[in-house]
């Protein structure tokens, strides 16, 4: 591709798009939004005016993603919607050969995220995911310390998300809901820290799990779930997320090697070496755990399209591929499955 600035379309106006615009603005080489749609007029008009406000120059308006695809001058599609209808949505811009970025989860459970990654594949679309947790430099640290193969041999893996949210938060059309959403705290918070978690751990084999709906919120889906983990490598562990746990709290991941153990929280990794010696690595920042969903930085969304944006240049794959994306999705699935059933699951029973 040539040095003129990649042209963006944003597919969806909801609470994370003023995330992205913030990221369009600052990313580097320069990205062009020029256009935007949305399900709903009202608030696709809004963002219009918003969107002109911060970048000087007021995006077009598609009436919906086959629209998009029909513009010859849009480079990648930016999905920023809830994950219903998503291989709808994506289905056209992937025949037109449109580069595609997702904000997670890719769908609301894996056999529609599958179907879409396997519809992207088949069409050699490069398909994106927006995991930015990966992109913070203590998780980068992290990934590269684990890559080293020096920490020994990985025996035991803890994972927390204690979030809150309001009951306002899910008095919200849809959310929360199996039908738009997919399910609750585990597709819609914790598959983050759950991304995260497997880049430096590996799949999951099999899992034994309860999951539940608190007397703090009025929801179809779950607030609380908690797992026991066995991987691929031999490794155990446990998981615990809710959106029930006021005032809400950082995520962690602490990865227990033969020589030291890692812990992850509030951007911040700590080495403690079984020798004695400590190390810290990252700043602190907040990812909205507590009761603004979205006091966190776009500088981490930034990174994300930055190197979605040369891969297309390059010729590469993303940083997060469709395809990567697809281990989280089947660990929740087998989670719930696992709960509903009362009974240790293998991830292998996931399609």
């Amino acid at each position: 591709m040539d040095k003129a600035p990649l042209t963006v379309a944003m597919i969806g106006a909801g609470m994370v798009a003023a995330t992205h615009l913030r990221a369009i603005r600052d990313a580097r080489p320069a990205l062009n939004l020029a256009g935007i749609c949305a399900r709903r007029p009202g608030s696709v008009a809004a963002f219009a005016d918003k969107a002109e406000a911060e970048l000087g120059n007021r995006p077009a308006i598609y009436a919906d993603s086959e629209a998009v695809a029909g513009d010859p001058d849009i480079d990648i599609a930016l999905i920023v919607t809830p994950p219903d209808a998503r291989l709808e949505l994506i289905t056209p811009l992937a025949r037109a050969g449109k580069a595609i970025l997702l904000e997670k989860p890719v769908a609301r459970n894996a056999s529609e995220a599958l179907a879409i990654v396997t519809l992207c594949e088949e069409l050699n679309v490069p398909l994106g995911v927006v995991f930015q947790h990966r992109v913070r430099a203590a998780s980068q640290h992290a990934a590269a310390l684990v890559s080293t193969g020096d920490l020994g041999a990985l025996g035991l893996v803890e994972i927390t998300v204690p979030w809150w949210r309001e009951q306002a938060y899910y008095d919200e059309p849809g959310r929360g809901t199996y039908a738009r959403d997919g399910g609750g705290v585990l597709i819609s918070q914790a598959i983050h820290t759950i991304d995260l978690a497997l880049s430096l751990t590996g799949p999951v084999t099999e899992v034994q799990a309860m999951t539940a709906t608190t007397r703090f919120h009025d929801m179809e889906a779950e607030d609380f779930a908690t797992a026991g983990l066995s991987f691929e490598n031999g490794a155990v562990g446990s998981l615990v997320a809710s959106t029930a746990s006021f005032p809400g709290g950082a995520e962690t991941i602490t990865l227990h090697f033969e020589r030291a153990s890692l812990h992850l929280g509030e951007g911040v990794l700590t080495v403690h070496w079984r020798d004695g010696h400590r190390e810290t690595h990252g700043a602190a920042a907040g990812t909205g755990g507590g009761a603004d969903p979205m006091a966190f930085t776009h500088e981490w969304h930034k990174d994300i399209l930055e190197d979605f944006a040369a891969a297309l240049r390059d010729g590469r794959a993303p940083m997060i591929t469709g395809r990567q994306a697809l281990e989280s999705h089947r660990l929740i699935d087998a989670i719930a499955f696992s709960a509903c059933e009362g009974r240790a699951v293998s991830c292998g029973e996931i399609s």
